[in-house]
């Protein structure tokens, strides 16, 4: 039987027999060091998917996981076999590759590092996903293909790495998509937590921040502009294409309107649509642009055009993006200037009327009389807030240093909530630790929650390594089970710090490891604000519009929490009413 090697575009050597793989081929370019999955442990965490929930398929022995992985540089090469009848569809994201699978029980399980591009690997709930350190465009960032085996099998081979571009190549029979909705059961598998990992908080992650551009002649305390006008007499012309710079984590778009012609932006879950008078455009497009601008499009109208910007993050009114009309660099052509990232929030300053927090009312205590009688009386509710690390621990550094960071919020929430009428205790108010040994410094802040105590926040900043920080963006809130009103609790400060900031929502994290959380008596929660390893949020955590509306919304999640009852004892305070007019 005559045998050829091919080298294929994709950097595998494959040995062919009559048309298919040979039957000892491999899908792995030859000498390169192959990497073993002893990791590769079923998901065992509460709530997660084992392989006894998962629906049982018309061919119940048909399964889809244990990937095969070899690494060469900065590439890394996963295969998968493909059971005959499976279907499935790949999506790249900010996060990595995910693959949706029918026809076939995905095998539950979760690894660590597979290789320098794969920094985990989850599956479980009908899909698996393949966790980049960078973000993915959808023709950037990796290539997927399919081959024959010799015996007739399929198998899917995926590259990834930083310099891969092209996608799905044309031998995938797959369906590529640009985003993929989430179950509530896949996102268990998502944020079920490493083996032996530990959440964010007790540990100490330093990591350089990456460089983010500023906007010239711009002011990010100024709101984004979603409409507006360019002076002068009009003078309908072309629009050009549009400009696009790229800098980690962030993408601008700068359209070049002439005099007299006006815009108005809209925002959705899509994207930006811009709606532009005084032009005129051909119809016209780009795609995969950079992870952050899945697409642009150009579509003329009766008075001018419409410009669609395909995010691969929502955008709302104060998040998502910024936009500002400059004025002309040269020529008479003014600069609208739009900067696309899913971890820009609000750096407008609050008003007066908003840095207030609505009055609590006191509490009735009972308290033990010189006869060991109970009395009562009128005391402020008592919260415990707790400003991460501090002296020789410095928590994350990057952007900011994070022991810095969190005394500022926690001073800034202790103003608010003291003019409403509550006990603030702080577990530090200057550059200090606890103690030196970090585990007896944690159970020291949590034991800071006396009894009389209502509430224990906790305040820290979030950091990924720098190969992996541009994943870690936006504000998401730690609870433990130590006490049954700890998950109410993260979830009003999560509520409310979104609200206030239009963070980036990274919703609630269950954690059982968390010592100053778990050794508390009282309900708790951790709050991360931001991540200092982020070339945008970490300029959000350098800017003090920013930290006043965390504060703002720690102190609003805090005030609902007391007057709804979400406290140790559960009792309720409203606020104090006003006095009858005379």
């Amino acid at each position: 039987m005559k045998r050829t090697a091919i080298l294929l575009s994709s950097g595998l050597l494959f040995t062919v027999a009559t048309g298919s793989l040979a039957q000892n081929a491999t899908p792995f370019t030859p000498g390169a060091p192959g990497i073993n999955l002893p990791s590769l442990a079923p998901i065992t965490t509460p709530g997660a998917v084992t392989p006894g929930t998962v629906p049982a398929t018309p061919d119940s022995a048909a399964t889809f996981g244990n990937p095969r992985v070899s690494s060469q540089g900065s590439v890394t090469r996963v295969v998968f076999d493909l059971p005959a009848g499976l279907t499935y569809a790949l999506t790249p994201t900010f996060a990595g590759l995910r693959l949706d699978v029918q026809g076939a029980r995905v095998q539950p399980a979760i690894s660590a590092k597979l290789g320098a591009s794969v920094s985990e690997y989850r599956a479980g709930a009908g899909q698996a996903t393949l966790i980049t350190p960078y973000p993915l465009a959808p023709n950037d960032g990796w290539r997927a293909s399919e081959a024959t085996l010799a015996t007739g099998k399929r198998v899917l081979i995926l590259e990834l790495g930083p310099g891969i571009s092209g996608g799905a190549g044309s031998s995938v029979r797959g369906q590529v998509r640009t985003s993929a909705p989430t179950s509530a059961a896949a996102q268990t598998v998502l944020n079920a937590p490493l083996p032996g990992s530990l959440p964010p908080g007790d540990q100490v992650r330093s990591s350089v921040p990456l460089p983010a551009p500023s906007l010239p002649d711009a002011n990010p305390a100024q709101p984004s502009a979603l409409q507006g006008s360019v002076p002068g007499p009009a003078r309908p012309a072309p629009l050009g294409t549009p400009r696009i710079g790229k800098s980690p984590g962030q993408t601008r778009v700068v359209l070049d309107l002439p005099p007299g012609s006006s815009y108005r932006i809209t925002t959705g879950p899509g994207g930006l649509n811009i709606t532009l008078s005084g032009v005129t455009a051909a119809p016209q497009q780009a795609t995969g642009v950079s992870p952050e601008l899945r697409g642009w499009t150009y579509a003329p109208t009766a008075q001018g055009a419409t410009v669609t910007l395909s995010t691969a993050a929502r955008t709302t009114d104060r998040s998502g993006w910024r936009a500002q009309l400059l004025p002309p660099a040269s020529g008479d052509l003014s600069r609208l200037v739009l900067d696309l990232s899913p971890a820009l929030a609000d750096r407008t300053p609050l008003t007066a009327s908003q840095r207030t927090v609505q009055a609590v009312a006191p509490q009735f205590a009972a308290r033990p009389t010189a006869l060991l009688a109970l009395s009562t009386s009128l005391v402020k509710p008592r919260v415990v807030l707790d400003p991460g690390h501090g002296g020789k621990d410095p928590g994350a550094v990057g952007a900011v240093i994070e022991k810095q960071v969190t005394l500022d919020v926690a001073l800034r929430v202790r103003e608010l909530l003291s003019a409403a009428g509550v006990d603030v205790i702080l577990t530090r108010d200057s550059d200090r630790e606890l103690h030196s040994v970090k585990t007896t410094d944690l159970q020291l802040r949590a034991a800071m929650g006396t009894p009389g105590t209502a509430l224990f926040v906790s305040i820290h900043v979030n950091a990924l390594e720098a190969a992996v920080a541009l994943r870690g963006y936006g504000i998401e809130t730690w609870w433990n089970p130590n006490h049954a009103r700890s998950s109410a609790l993260a979830a009003l400060l999560q509520t409310q710090m979104v609200q206030q900031t239009g963070a980036f929502d990274k919703g609630l994290k269950n954690s059982q490891s968390l010592g100053v959380l778990r050794n508390s008596r009282v309900p708790a929660a951790l709050v991360e604000i931001g991540f200092a390893s982020h070339p945008v949020d970490g300029q959000n955590l350098q800017d003090s519009n920013y930290l006043d509306r965390v504060a703002l919304g720690i102190a609003q999640g805090i005030r609902e929490a007391l007057v709804n009852g979400v406290t140790a004892d559960g009792a309720s305070a409203e606020p104090a009413p006003t006095a009858a007019k005379r």
